[in-house]
C-alpha cells in the first residue's frame, strides 16, 4: 500500500541508539536494537560480543524488514499505525504489539496481523489505534519489575513514538 519502512527504520535506529550491554537487561549484549540471541537466530551461528559490538545499520536493516516490519504488516498498516505496532514489535516482540492492535480493533487476539485484522483496522481513525496502543504499551512497561531501571527510558520512547505515529498519519497536533 505505502511505503514508509525507510522513515520508521530511521527513527527506529534513534530510539534504540548503539551497543549496550547493561547487567539488568535481559536481553544482554545490543547494538542498533539488535541482541546477540537475535542475530545468532538471524545468521544461524554463535557470535560474540565483539560482533554485535560491529553491526551496521545496513547489516541489521533486512532482519529489521523481514522479522518485524513484514511480521506486524507494515506495509499494510494506515501510515502512522505501522510505526506505533512496528516499533512496539521490535522493542517488546511483534506479537505483543500484534495482540494490542487486535484488542484495538475488537477481533481474535492471536497475535498474528492476518486478513480479519486488516479488515477491522480500516473501520477506525489511525489516531484512535495509535492512541490504544501507546496506552497499552505504557501499562505494560509500567507493569514491568525493569520498569524502576529502564521506565523512564521507555517511556519516553513511547511518547516519541506516539508523536512521531500521529505526524505519520497526519494529525495536527498545533
Amino acid at each position: 500500500m505505502r511505503q514508509n519502512f525507510e522513515q520508521c527504520m530511521e527513527w527506529l535506529l534513534a530510539h534504540e541508539g548503539g551497543y549496550v550491554d547493561h547487567p539488568k537487561d535481559p536481553g544482554g549484549a545490543t547494538n542498533l536494537g539488535v541482541t546477540k540471541k537475535v542475530w545468532e537466530q538471524w545468521v544461524g551461528k554463535t557470535v560474540s560480543k565483539e560482533d554485535i559490538k560491529e553491526l551496521t545499520p545496513k547489516e541489521v536493516l533486512p532482519l529489521y524488514k523481514k522479522k518485524y516490519w513484514d511480521t506486524v504488516r507494515g506495509d499494510d498498516l494506515p501510515s502512522g499505525v505501522d510505526w506505533a505496532v512496528f516499533d512496539w514489535g521490535v522493542n517488546s516482540g511483534p506479537a505483543r504489539a500484534a495482540k494490542a492492535l487486535q484488542r484495538a480493533v475488537g477481533v481474535n487476539q492471536d497475535g498474528v496481523i492476518g486478513p480479519k485484522t486488516l479488515q477491522q483496522v480500516f473501520n477506525f481513525e489511525p489516531e484512535q489505534l495509535i492512541h490504544s496502543i501507546y496506552q497499552e504499551r505504557q501499562h505494560f512497561y509500567e507493569a514491568l519489575t525493569t520498569f524502576r531501571t529502564f521506565g523512564k527510558g521507555w517511556t519516553k520512547r513511547n511518547q516519541h513514538t506516539y508523536q512521531q505515529a500521529t505526524m505519520l498519519a497526519g494529525v495536527n497536533h498545533g
